[in-house]
């Protein structure tokens, strides 16, 4: 009774292990160590050794003679006492008894007969029958005969010799582990102690981890702004951070508008001096090569064709690009620098910064529910601290120390008594195994003495005094097989009937737990109750407790709650609420009002400057004239390459003065090369870049900067109007992040309350140390294994008395003998002889009585 009220006891403190989870989404994970569970000291398994081969061959011995299964159905109906059919039913017990019936009835005629037949043996012996007569009749065959009987008797000896040692070595094995066991009893009691002092530990700790969630709590608590206020400004800024993107890029393409603008300006100037100056210096090269071609050296017939190819392409020294003619783009550089007069990314920068004080903000407008939430933690903290104050465990577990220390005191001042008792069963066993080594002494003493004082020359009459000697313990040994082989019988017989049903009745359905099926078969035990064992220990047989499951449960060390389904005697949600605390956590989350109005992303100067930027006119530039120049190379031929051709030429001429003026001159156009028309190809390379940068910033101005304008005012919108909706969803989920930490809490309590708070695993060694080791492996394998020794000595000295008795004849001295003529020719004296083979006495000097009597009639 009292283990049911301390095993619910214990797991009060866990009463929130009945809790369902409110919420299903996963909070971050909590850390709550592990139970303190302590080792228990008791191995609940046993390994026989050596001898656990004879218990195995025991243990085939008693298949054979019962190889039933286990009869449920009559045990069920000997404890209902609900025999109907009581012929049938008997039958069944017969019928799966048969095998023990059968063998202790043959040991029960064994114990009637063998002193019946030994009383009769004597007696026909004492009338000299049966052997007893000292006359041993010569046979041609009598040293086969006598050595197949010293073989058979050694032979049987050495059986009852093995079957002697194995009732000893389980004689003795029962004893050694009896003394043993007291120490496996105290492992057993010191195992219930630690169940019962760490259990209100257990519970303590179960209660202290509440600490770690509301500290989780509370830190989450603490850090709304971060934790809620990220959330909220993650979801807001899927549409803000692009829109300020777009704007903060619009910032910049101003910037860069403004630069290209510039560079546009400059290179245009650049390049209308630059070819003026390339232009004139090109005239000027062109004349001086006409004039030196105009030299009386080219009218040469071998230098005038050079001469006139190199007149010929004279034409090509002019520019080719005109770039006075392009329009400028002062005017939209004057209105993008009025624009830039107000800075965009400094305006954007400050819609950035007030969206990324969002979690402040929320910080700020969440702090009047903290004192409240930590009020309602503060409360469930208190409330499960006296509940599990409030609970009698201590007492309880005090009654139980006490219930456990008499017990341990009962079986220390019992256990030297059963010891002692032990010790006169020992003794007993002994004497008994004594008996049969006493008749294998006189066995082999008269087989040692026999072999060794057996002379083949020496007539039965004359044989020697060690021959004799042994024949006479052939005979002793006889006498006492038949004086103590009924009382072995006995005791093998009552402990055969005994230990084997105990093994086949108890300890194979143990094993294999059919015997817990039948003991859990309903209305059993008690006609009223359909489950015992919850009626017993919970007081609702309704309670489907078995004693199978509650086993299993703490073999596998479950935790006691779960094996005794303790919760059906306690409705947890009355004693300790969780769910009405976390509704209160919940209802004062959901209150939480945030409002981010005052986010400003973008005002209106701001938006009016990017308006005056599409205004500038920028896409108003003529860009077709400007890539048509652009497109064109400065000059209309590589002047590199004239060059280049012009000294090659000069090279085809005579060597002189002509020769010397054309490389001249094509030093000077390289020059011009170097100096003139390299930086002007540099500033009509930055104008390319410039102008096409400004092409594609003028494409579609205005329908980007409006694009821009709308996302701005789209996402402020959202800001000013839709993001209470926001911050309820985000809100809703750092809401079941905070009850995740206590469904965290609750269900690592129930699986700690399941499987480690107050394991039974010692119960079940309890169970195991009584039943399978004590009762089984000791008790039961061991007088199994000495009926099973003992029984096969007794058998076999059935044999034994035979041979003995036979051999005998052969060992002792006897009183007459029979005579032979070698040589039988006399008719007469075959006649004398008469039919029995014996020779006159006076013809030999033999005392024969039989012959005498027979000639003195004759």
């Amino acid at each position: 009774m009292a283990v049911e009220l301390l095993l619910l006891l214990l797991l009060c403190g866990n009463t929130i292990s009945e809790m369902q989870p409110i919420h299903k989404s996963p909070p971050g994970t909590l850390d709550f160590g592990f139970v303190p569970v302590k080792t228990y000291d008791t191995h609940a398994y046993y390994e026989p050794g050596p001898i656990g081969i004879l218990f195995s061959i025991v243990h085939s011995f008693l298949y054979v003679v019962q190889p039933n299964s286990f009869p449920q159905e009559v045990i069920r109906k000997l404890a209902q006492q609900k025999f109907g059919n009581i012929q049938n039913d008997y039958q069944k017990a017969i019928y799966y008894e048969i095998g023990f019936i059968i063998s202790a009835a043959l040991g029960l005629l064994f114990v009637l007969l063998l002193p019946l037949v030994g009383l009769c043996f004597c007696m026909c012996r004492c009338c000299d029958n049966c052997g007893g007569e000292m006359h041993q009749r010569q046979k041609k065959n009598a040293d086969c005969r006598r050595g197949c009987f010293a073989t058979f008797l050694f032979v049987t000896s050495l059986i009852i010799s093995i079957g002697v040692l194995c009732a000893y070595a389980a004689n003795q094995h029962l004893t050694d582990q009896v003394r043993g066991a007291k120490q496996l009893v105290y492992s057993n009691f010191r195992d219930l102690r630690i169940f019962l002092n760490d259990t209100p530990g257990q519970i303590d700790y179960l209660v202290s981890q509440y600490n770690t969630t509301k500290e989780k709590v509370l830190s989450d608590l603490n850090n709304v702004g971060p934790l809620l206020g990220f959330r909220v400004q993650e979801q807001l800024g899927k549409e803000v951070r692009p829109a300020l993107d777009a704007a903060l890029a619009m910032a910049g393409a101003i910037r860069e508008t403004k630069e290209a603008l510039e560079n546009v300006s400059v290179s245009v100037e650049v390049l209308q001096e630059g070819t003026e100056r390339l232009h004139a210096n090109l005239t000027d090269v062109k004349a001086h090569l006409s004039n030196t071609l105009n030299d009386s050296a080219c009218s040469a017939p071998q230098v005038a064709s050079t001469c006139n190819m190199i007149r010929n392409s004279l034409h090509q020294l002019s520019i080719n690009a005109n770039y006075s003619g392009l329009p400028g783009v002062n005017l939209q550089l004057a209105k993008v620098n009025d624009v830039l007069k107000i800075d965009l990314s400094s305006l954007v920068q400050k819609g950035y910064t007030a969206f990324n004080d969002t979690p402040d903000l929320v910080m700020k407008q969440t702090r009047n529910i903290l004192s409240d939430i930590q009020n309602v933690l503060e409360s469930v903290g208190s409330n499960i601290s006296s509940f599990t104050k409030s609970l009698p465990v201590e007492k309880i577990i005090t009654d139980f120390t006490m219930y456990l220390s008499q017990s341990e005191a009962y079986v220390q001042d019992y256990f030297p008594v059963m010891e002692q008792y032990d010790f006169y069963r020992w003794l007993a066993c002994l004497i008994l195994c004594c008996m049969v080594i006493l008749i294998l002494v006189f066995y082999y003493l008269g087989l040692l003495c026999g072999t060794c004082g057996y002379d083949r020359h020496a007539s039965p009459t004359t044989r020697g005094c060690v021959s004799n000697t042994g024949g006479n313990f052939l005979m002793a040994g006889v006498g006492f097989s038949f004086i103590f082989s009924w009382v072995l019988m006995i005791v093998v017989v009552v402990t055969f009937v005994t230990g084997g049903n105990v093994e086949k009745l108890v300890c194979e359905p143990f094993e294999d737990k059919t015997l817990f099926k039948v003991l859990d078969t309903p209305y059993l035990l008690n006609q009223h109750w359909k489950n015992y064992l919850s009626g017993i220990l919970l007081k609702n047989p309704d309670i489907n407790l078995t004693f199978e499951k509650v086993y299993s449960d703490c073999k596998e060390n479950k935790g006691i709650y779960t094996s005794l389904h303790l919760e059906s005697l306690f409705n947890i949600n009355e004693f300790l609420n969780i769910s009405m605390y976390t509704e209160e956590v919940s209802l004062k989350i959901e209150h939480i009002n945030i409002n981010l109005s005052g986010i400003i992303l973008l005002d209106a100067p701001g938006r009016q400057n990017l308006l005056n930027f599409s205004s500038s006119g920028v896409d108003g530039i003529n860009f077709a004239a400007y890539l048509t120049e652009i497109n064109k190379s400065i000059t209309k031929v590589d002047l590199l390459s004239f060059a280049n051709d012009l000294e090659a030429r000069a090279d085809q001429l005579p060597r002189g003065a002509l020769e010397n003026a054309l490389k001249g001159h094509a030093n000077s156009i390289r020059t011009i090369h170097d100096q003139q028309v390299i930086p002007l190809e540099q500033a009509m390379s930055t104008l390319n870049r410039s102008i096409r940068l400004l092409q594609k910033t003028s494409s579609e101005l205005m329908e980007k900067v409006k694009h821009v304008i709308n996302a701005v005012n789209a996402a402020q919108l959202l800001i000013n109007n839709n993001a209470s909706l926001v911050i309820v969803q985000e809100t809703k989920k750092y809401m079941d992040m905070i009850i995740g930490y206590f469904e965290q809490y609750v269900n690592w309590v129930k699986e700690s309350v399941t499987m480690d708070v107050a394991a039974c695993k010692p119960i079940a060694n309890v169970i195991d140390t009584a039943v399978d080791i004590f009762l089984c492996s000791y008790v039961t394998d061991s007088v199994n294994t000495f009926w099973f020794g003992l029984g096969g000595c007794s058998i076999f000295l059935i044999p034994a008395i035979i041979f003995a008795v036979k051999l005998s004849k052969y060992y002792r001295r006897m009183d007459t003998e029979d005579v032979y003529d070698d040589v039988e020719t006399i008719p007469m004296k075959n006649m004398e002889n008469g039919n029995n083979g014996y020779h006159k006495e006076h013809l030999y000097g033999i005392h024969n009585p039989v012959m005498t009597s027979s000639v003195e009639q004759w």
